[in-house]
């Protein structure tokens, strides 16, 4: 949230006012974007834009529910930046030294945002922010005229820039007016919109004092109201470099340079105990990439109350209402972490129909993994919290070294020597999940000949659809794993449309390795365990069950799968497995059952009669 708060903030220099000249015509009988820029800036200040080497700013925040104020500071000469922002239960900061973006959080805690994305992002906005395309001494860039486009009853003249090193950004000027009042960029896998409107005189140039930004649906859009802006104000004592950390805002168990605590692994993926202010303990979903997610019915047994209603998404396309609180306390296994700011979103419904597990109060993972080196041994179903003032890496596991992906480790791999950036995902519970724009520029849906549509997971935005394909072989960094079972995602919206991702790498995975996550050093630790090199298997039933109030709904069949050929079909409900009432089977249990060896025959009952014996086999 609040490096979306800064894209939206930053705009302001960039965008110009008043009655500008018609734009210069190239040679071609094309528009020039350079006469295009360059009549703006000579309309809304022209040489005024020279004089200003600095730029600070004081606005109001509104979007989802909650509101705020952010001041900012910027060199306009050089790029560097910096946002402090306080909106609601969010509070916080981010900046750009010139080099490396970055993010600090409520806590004080910072981290280098250095994953491609956040950088080319970060490119952008220092090149808007020097007002490079006026002045391209400032920054090299592809500048392009698109053409013209209707929006609202208005035509504009669309400009396109690529600074090097960033991302395409498009810049609307309307042809009536001459004004740019829109800027269009891609956000993670959204286009963001920003609107410019009520331009006022600052220093002798115009200025844009109302900014909409929005991705599409209105609930969501964000709105930035200038209180306050001038030019070339001093930055003395301000700093644009990462922040240094802050003091410890938890207590590790005196004498103890670690703690072990047990998981239970569903479905694959890995819940763990913990208190919330003294009470407890709740079951918890573990996610090394995940923030803090507590459920409404935990949250009111609390006494705890939630504001905003932010977008929420995940895998799949739809977005879902999230609120914000506050828990004083938070405690896992003796370790203690105070003031804890926890996403309110309602998800009982979704984790007892997909997990089958009736008492989840939410998701613990990023936080305690960026305070304390975790590792996740897999063999012995233990997550152990090292103490960050002693812990030092002394096992015999290989180290690769990672960026984050906003909070999930992302680390440079390839598969079957195609390179690309592949996210670390304990909250994933499937194997090597591929995403849409990486299986389309290479073919991979040919290359694997890959033609049975699945099910490959289910997240707060609805089902993830796949392709499913076996690859050869999966390298992160100096880790290899032969065979994976991979998902071709066909998503074209939600975190596996991104086109910065290649893949996501879960559980089935992970789970051959013990594995240690240092956030502090951006390092992980690839330690072989004993389910090392065993073959990674997909469900060999062909079915995707969901748990309902009278049994095990069949939600999707593979189409010549051997539940298909036993008879089975998509509304079917699964009322007994082998001769045992659903009710005494456990959801997880039951989807084990259909990853049994090959020849292995599941007899199961249906709801309103009939018993089908499914013989199951590889569908991959």
């Amino acid at each position: 949230m609040h490096r979306s708060i800064a894209r939206f903030v930053v705009s302001f220099a960039l965008v110009v006012a008043a009655a500008s000249p018609l734009a210069q015509t190239a040679g071609n009988g094309a528009a020039d974007p350079r006469g295009i820029l360059e009549a703006a800036k000579s309309a809304s200040g022209g040489a005024a834009w020279d004089a200003l080497k600095t730029q600070h700013s004081k606005v109001s925040l509104a979007t989802s529910g909650l509101a705020g104020t952010a001041e900012r500071w910027a060199d306009m000469t050089t790029g560097r930046s910096l946002l402090r922002y306080d909106l609601g239960p969010l509070t916080g900061a981010v900046g750009y030294d010139g080099a490396t973006p970055w993010s600090q959080d409520a806590s004080g805690q910072s981290r280098a945002e250095t994953a491609d994305g956040a950088r080319e992002l970060a490119v952008n906005t220092a090149y808007r922010d020097r007002l490079a395309f006026w002045y391209p001494e400032r920054g090299a860039a592809e500048i392009v005229y698109r053409g013209i486009a209707e929006a609202d009853g208005a035509q504009f003249d669309v400009v396109r820039i690529t600074p090097q090193g960033g991302r395409l950004f498009e810049l609307w000027a309307n042809r009536d007016t001459h004004l740019f009042e829109r800027l269009l960029e891609r956000d993670a896998q959204q286009t963001r919109t920003e609107h410019y409107m009520d331009f006022r005189p600052v220093q002798g140039v115009q200025i844009p004092f109302r900014v909409r930004s929005t991705r599409g649906d209105p609930k969501y859009d964000e709105l930035v109201v200038v209180d306050a802006i001038e030019y070339n104000k001093p930055l003395d004592g301000i700093a644009f470099g990462l922040p240094a950390p802050p003091r410890p805002d938890f207590t590790f168990p005196a004498g103890r340079a670690l703690v072990e605590v047990p998981f239970e692994v569903h479905n694959g993926h890995l819940f763990v105990r913990v208190m919330l202010n003294g009470n407890g303990p709740f079951r918890m979903l573990l996610d090394s990439g995940g923030v803090n997610v507590l459920m409404p019915k935990a949250a009111a047994a609390l006494g705890l109350k939630a504001e905003g209603a932010l977008p929420g998404a995940g895998s799949g396309e739809a977005q879902q209402d999230v609120g914000l609180t506050m828990v004083d306390r938070l405690e896992v296994g003796g370790i203690v972490v105070e003031h804890q700011t926890f996403a309110t979103i309602d998800l009982a419904a979704f984790i007892q129909r997909v997990e089958g597990l009736d008492d989840v109060a939410g998701l613990v993972g990023y936080e305690l993994f960026k305070r304390f080196p975790v590792t996740l041994d897999y063999a012995r179903s233990r997550a152990i919290f090292h103490d960050p003032a002693t812990f030092r890496y002394a096992g015999g596991g290989t180290r690769v070294p990672f960026r984050f992906n906003e909070q999930v480790p992302e680390v440079d791999g390839s598969v079957d020597g195609i390179a690309g950036n592949f996210d670390i995902d304990t909250g994933s519970r499937g194997s090597l999940t591929l995403a849409t724009p990486f299986v389309e520029r290479n073919g991979l849906v040919a290359k694997y000949r890959a033609a049975q549509e699945i099910i490959s997971g289910a997240g707060v935005g609805g089902h993830v659809r796949s392709l499913l394909a076996r690859a050869g072989t999966l390298t992160l960094g100096a880790v290899t794993v032969d065979k994976p079972v991979t998902a071709l995602s066909t998503q074209t919206m939600g975190a596996l449309a991104s086109p910065d991702l290649a893949g996501n790498v879960g559980y089935g995975i992970l789970r051959q390795f013990n594995l240690t996550f240092d956030y502090a050093n951006q390092a992980l630790y690839f330690e072989k365990n004993a389910n090392y090199g065993q073959r990674d298997v997909y469900e060999r039933a062909g079915l995707w069950i969901e748990r309902a109030d009278n049994g095990y709904a069949v939600v999707d069949i593979v189409k010549g799968g051997p539940a298909a050929q036993a008879g089975l079909k998509a509304g079917d409900v699964i009322i007994a497995v082998n001769g045992k009432s659903w009710t005494r089977v456990p959801l997880a249990d039951v989807r084990a059952a259909m990853k049994g060896a090959q020849g292995t025959k599941l007899t199961l009952k249906l709801a309103g009669g009939g018993q089908h014996v499914v013989t199951l086999r590889d569908l991959i």
